[in-house]
C-alpha cells in the first residue's frame, strides 16, 4: 500500500492581515508547515496555529525562510552562510518553543519560497540550512525536492522528498517559476489526479508533456492558493479513494 503525507503552508497571515483558512486546512492535512515570522506569521498567529494543530493531531513543521516580510519570502537573497544558519536557527527555536507550550513540538523543517528553491541547487546555502537543523536537533527531518542539493550536504540528517500537487514541473524535475503562466494549477480534478499519480506511480506530467519520476513521501498543497481548502479536500479524497494511506512522515 502506498503511504503519503499531505502538507501545506499555514500561519501566513500577519497582524490583522489574514491569508488562507488555517483551521479548515488543519482538518485535512497530516502535516502543517507553520510560518516562523520571517516571511509571514507573528507570535500570536504561530501560537494559534500550533494550538489548533496539536488539538487535531496534525504534525507541526517549521516553515523557515529568508527575512523578507515585504516579498513574502519569494525574493532570492544572497545571505552569508553563518547569517543564514543563525536566522534559520532563530526561526526554528522560536516556533518549537511556542509549539511546546501548546503541548506539541516541531517535528521537521521545510524551507519556504525562494529559500526552498535556492537550496535545491546551491550547496552553500543548503549546507547553511542543514547546519542550523543539525545544531538545533539532528533528529529533525528536512523536507525538500527529490534531487535537491540538500541531499548531498545533509551529513547524517534525514532528508524527506516531497512533491507538489498544485505546481507545474519542469522536464528536469524542478518547479516552474511562479512568474510564468500555468505555474500554479487551480483545477480540483487535475490537482487530485496529479496527487494520486505521484503517490501511486511516482510520476508526474511536466509542463512540456513528458512524464518524469517524482519519488516522494509527502505531497504539498499550497495554503495561500485561492480555493486551497477545496483543493486539499479533493486531494485527500482522491488519495483515500485510491487506497493510499495518509500518514505524517515525522
Amino acid at each position: 500500500m502506498a503511504v503519503i503525507d499531505i502538507n501545506a503552508d499555514l500561519g501566513e497571515g500577519f497582524g490583522i492581515w489574514e491569508l488562507g483558512d488555517d483551521l479548515a486546512l488543519l482538518d485535512v492535512l497530516t502535516s502543517a508547515n507553520v510560518a516562523c515570522g520571517f516571511h509571514a506569521g507573528d507570535p500570536l498567529i504561530m501560537r494559534r496555529v500550533c494550538a489548533a494543530a496539536v488539538e487535531r493531531g496534525v504534525t507541526v513543521g517549521a516553515q523557515v525562510s529568508y527575512r523578507d516580510l515585504a516579498g513574502f519570502g519569494r525574493r532570492e537573497m544572497d545571505v552569508a552562510a553563518p547569517e543564514l544558519t543563525a536566522e534559520v536557527l532563530y526561526q526554528l527555536a522560536a516556533l518549537d518553543g511556542i509549539a511546546r507550550v501548546e503541548g506539541g513540538r516541531v517535528a521537521y523543517v521545510k524551507p519556504h519560497g525562494a529559500l526552498y528553491n535556492r537550496i535545491a541547487r546551491d550547496a552553500v546555502q543548503a549546507r547553511a540550512v542543514a547546519d542550523a537543523v543539525r545544531q538545533y536537533d539532528p533528529s529533525l527531518p528536512l523536507l525538500t525536492l527529490p534531487g535537491s542539493a540538500v541531499h548531498d550536504v545533509a551529513d547524517g540528517l534525514t532528508v524527506v522528498a516531497e512533491c507538489f500537487a498544485d505546481r507545474a514541473y519542469t522536464p528536469s524535475g524542478g518547479l516552474v517559476s511562479r512568474r510564468k503562466p500555468g505555474a500554479v494549477i487551480h483545477d480540483e480534478e487535475t490537482v487530485a489526479q496529479r496527487a494520486v499519480r505521484m503517490a501511486v506511480d511516482g510520476t508526474v506530467v511536466a509542463a512540456d508533456g513528458t512524464a518524469i519520476a517524482v519519488e516522494a513521501r509527502s505531497v504539498c498543497v499550497h495554503g495561500d492558493t485561492p480555493g486551497a481548502v477545496a483543493l486539499a479536500r479533493a486531494v485527500r479524497s482522491a488519495l483515500s479513494g485510491a487506497g493510499v494511506a495518509l500518514e505524517p512522515f515525522a
